[in-house]
């Protein structure tokens, strides 16, 4: 019995340090918990390729989706594809 409970020990230990590499590897460059709320800058292509850039007001990130709604210092809103847009935090 004694057999018994030291390779169940050892089989759930393999799988947990193996479950948990696969999680750590699997993710590459992506933060397994995301607390960056706070941009300062933004650059947004539109149609046509122009590039639009300033300082960010406030910005919403949509869960259903890709798309980000950010409002510039200027006053003006865009409702943007995410692949679109790069904000920047500075340090602090």
């Amino acid at each position: 019995m004694k057999k018994r409970t030291n390779f169940l020990t050892g089989l759930f230990l393999g799988i947990l340090l193996t479950v948990v590499i696969t999680v750590c590897v699997a993710c590459g460059n992506k933060q397994l918990f995301d607390t960056t709320y706070t941009f300062d800058y933004a650059y947004i292509e539109l149609p046509g390729g122009k590039i639009v850039e300033g300082r960010i007001s406030s910005w919403k990130d949509y869960d259903d989706g890709d798309q980000l709604q950010i409002k510039l210092e200027d006053g003006i809103t865009y409702l943007v594809h995410s692949s679109k847009c790069v904000m920047i935090q500075y340090k602090r």
